[in-house]
């Protein structure tokens, strides 16, 4: 069994902003745990490619759709290579194969009489492709996400019979599992318990689609096309790419992880159509909150965007992931906060980490002629290895819950807690006696176990940090046993060389 992971599949409006580089740090966090942890793992991605919005853009552009989506695909792309992003399949909506697999999912749908044809009035977003209730049935109605003006629409559409599957979507969403965090749950249980209404799957005015089978100027609507990249993602290399195949080498996602904007259609719009077309829905769905900057939404009109590219150039991807990873609980809103973000960098992983690892590896090599000390059978002080066991079994329990904030403090405490008890054991001054060497000896093993500890713990969140912990130790991690395994306490090697210490992280300067 695999163990299946995507982001959202992102709208390619616009190039990628910073709250879709954190879903996707986020995902990627967590499929490289899973890998460590001995899974296999498919790591979906991509981008939703049709719609009226993208029609409109590629027009606005004076281009064709395909060259529009062509061009902000393959930014995507560069991104998550910048990035650094382990995803196995990146979908992109507009394919041959995702099409053929919409083609097949939708008959099956239709076969199961869920499918009519009527007419659709309302007012309509078209930044969110979407519906909108308007109580006041104005024309100046403005969307409250995008806080642009509601268009009317009156076309016939094809609709599909949500209402239908209202007791099995209540039983579903009422699984504690199903939806997370609980505050989103509850939110999706209130809008469920107003009861379901059939929704449009088709538009007539969007040539800018996946044509709908037997049905004249009919193309599917994006939603109904773009969730299928999910699975179509699955069998996009084999040879023989369709539904079965996905569903027998991976379907149904264990988790997808979203915007909480976008938590409705992936949690009673999506697993409707799975269960109409008579396939497993997923099993987790994680709306995590919105990113705000020094306490105010982003935006354009108030010029206050942050640039990933610009982060990333000016700070390193290492640094980004720890605050976004580190200092947002997944589920809630975030706030990027400038003074804040360097300073959690420069105490964490400059001082905390990178000083502790820096100093240590001095004395050693200092007192025990460039090496690990020999502390084989002296057992002076099991302090930390004590502590380390704790805080590993933490750290695994919080990953697994993906709790990856409480996962990254545990690792943290680790090393506040290593620096506390080098500072009281003050080895520096024990080693003026020599009848103090075995005790010397046994502290410093202890610190620099710990640091081997502290380092493998990172290697799903910093990988990069990892590494240079691990070239700063003698480059010990074993790719050949197990990341778990090598968590245990004592396996940093007895008299082994310690390289010149280097920084790991430079520290920031406020600007």
């Amino acid at each position: 069994m695999s163990f299946v992971i995507t982001t959202p599949l992102y709208y390619v409006n616009d190039k990628p902003h910073l709250g879709s580089i954190y879903t996707t740090l986020i995902c990627d966090s967590i499929a490289r745990y899973k890998r460590l942890s001995g899974e296999k793992v498919i790591f979906i991605t991509g981008v939703d490619e049709h719609g009226l919005k993208i029609q409109r853009t590629a027009s606005n552009k004076n281009v064709k759709p395909q060259v529009h989506c062509d061009e902000i695909s393959n930014i995507f792309i560069q991104n998550w290579r910048d990035w650094d992003i382990t995803y196995n399949k990146f979908v992109r909506t507009s394919s041959k194969n995702h099409e053929s697999i919409v083609d097949e999912f939708y008959r099956r749908v239709k076969k199961s009489d869920d499918i009519y044809m009527g007419v659709q009035k309302g007012w309509y977003c078209v930044g969110c492709e979407e519906f909108k209730d308007n109580p006041e049935n104005s024309p100046t109605q403005k969307c409250p996400i995008h806080q642009k003006t509601l268009e009317w629409k009156n076309e016939e559409n094809l609709f599909f019979k949500l209402s239908k599957y209202q007791s099995q979507i209540e039983d579903l969403i009422n699984k504690p599992s199903f939806i997370q965090p609980k505050e989103r749950r509850n939110e999706i249980i209130n809008f469920v318990s107003k009861g379901l209404k059939d929704f449009s799957i088709s538009r007539t005015n969007v040539s800018w689609g996946i044509p709908v089978p037997d049905t004249k100027n009919h193309t599917f609507y994006v939603w109904f096309d773009a969730l299928l990249g999910y699975v179509s993602a699955i069998s996009q290399n084999f040879s023989n790419p369709s539904l079965e195949t996905s569903i027998n080498n991976g379907w149904p996602a264990d988790i997808h992880l979203i915007g909480k904007d976008i938590l409705r259609f992936h949690s009673v719009y999506w697993p409707a159509m799975l269960l109409s077309a008579g396939m497993k829905v997923p099993k987790k769905v994680f709306g995590h909150g919105f990113l705000t900057r020094e306490g105010q939404k982003m935006g354009k009109s108030l010029g206050n965007v942050l640039d990933p590219n610009l982060l990333l150039s000016k700070y390193g991807k290492e640094a980004v992931r720890w605050y976004l990873l580190k200092d947002i609980t997944l589920g809630n809103d975030g706030d990027f906060q400038n003074r804040r973000f360097v300073d959690i960098i420069n105490n964490d992983l400059a001082n905390t980490i990178g000083n502790l690892l820096n100093r240590t590896s001095s004395m050693s090599r200092k007192w025990f002629n460039n090496k690990v000390p020999n502390n084989e059978d002296l057992i002076i002080d099991n302090t930390l290895e004590l502590y380390s066991k704790e805080k590993v079994n933490n750290y695994i329990k919080h990953f697994n819950s993906y709790t990856l904030d409480l996962a990254a403090n545990d690792l943290l405490d680790l090393a506040i807690n290593t620096n506390l008890y080098l500072n009281e054991k003050q080895p520096w001054t024990l080693i003026k006696d020599k009848n103090n060497i075995s005790l010397v000896s046994n502290i410093i093993y202890n610190v620099l176990e710990s640091i081997r500890i502290i380092g493998l713990l990172l290697l799903p969140i910093l990988p990069d940090l990892s590494s240079k912990i691990d070239i700063q130790l003698g480059s010990i991690y074993d790719k050949n046993k197990s990341w778990i395994e090598q968590l245990n306490w004592g396996i940093l090697k007895h008299e082994s060389i310690l390289p010149i210490p280097n920084p790991i992280i430079e520290k920031l300067e406020y600007e």
